[in-house]
């Protein structure tokens, strides 16, 4: 977390936490929701403006973390945005060079290793790693298969809803 924000937090530390506002896609992209975009319907039916200015992806990236229920957060200064999230509150990328190197990389930056793989009910492949459960991007999907194929990763069947309780994850945080 960003030595700012921690200022913030003790500072203010009862602003109120945010709800709705803030997304992350299966692919990686976080998604602003203004009142507009919420009222027009559900995250990933309508996701709202997609956020492409680096240096506010980087921050949210840099503080972005899980509370006790498994809600995932971007914590803005004092104050919490819960994320809606579309599929799992990481998303891999795996590299051509997964075989020799044996690790991915998350969508904030982060590396790390893979300690199982499933396979849901929409032929999705997740990673459990250290970080926690994870969606393999669709784009890396040819890489992956390679580590299936070499033996690296053997996917286990598990359906989604399983895979969310299994490993605490919160897809839609509420008050």
């Amino acid at each position: 977390m960003d030595a700012i924000v921690e200022a913030a937090l003790k500072k203010w530390p009862h602003v109120p936490h945010c709800y709705g506002w803030l997304a992350l896609d299966a692919r990686g992209d976080w998604y602003m929701r203004d009142e507009r975009t919420q009222a027009a319907g559900p995250f990933p039916q309508v996701k709202g403006s997609r956020v492409t200015h680096d240096k506010l992806r980087e921050f949210i990236q840099r503080n972005y973390a899980a509370d006790d229920r498994g809600c995932w957060f971007f914590q803005n200064g004092p104050q919490r945005v819960y994320l809606e999230l579309e599929a799992a509150p990481w998303i891999w990328r795996v590299a051509a060079n997964v075989l020799t190197h044996h690790q991915v990389t998350s969508h904030t930056g982060l590396t790390t290793d893979v300690s199982a793989s499933f396979m849901d009910e929409h032929d999705r492949l997740f990673l459990a790693t250290p970080l926690g459960m994870g969606l393999v991007h669709s784009m890396d999907m040819l890489w992956a298969a390679e580590a299936v194929q070499a033996g690296q990763w053997d996917p286990q069947p598990r359906a989604f809803s399983d895979l969310l309780e299994d490993f605490k994850v919160v897809l839609q945080p509420q008050p």
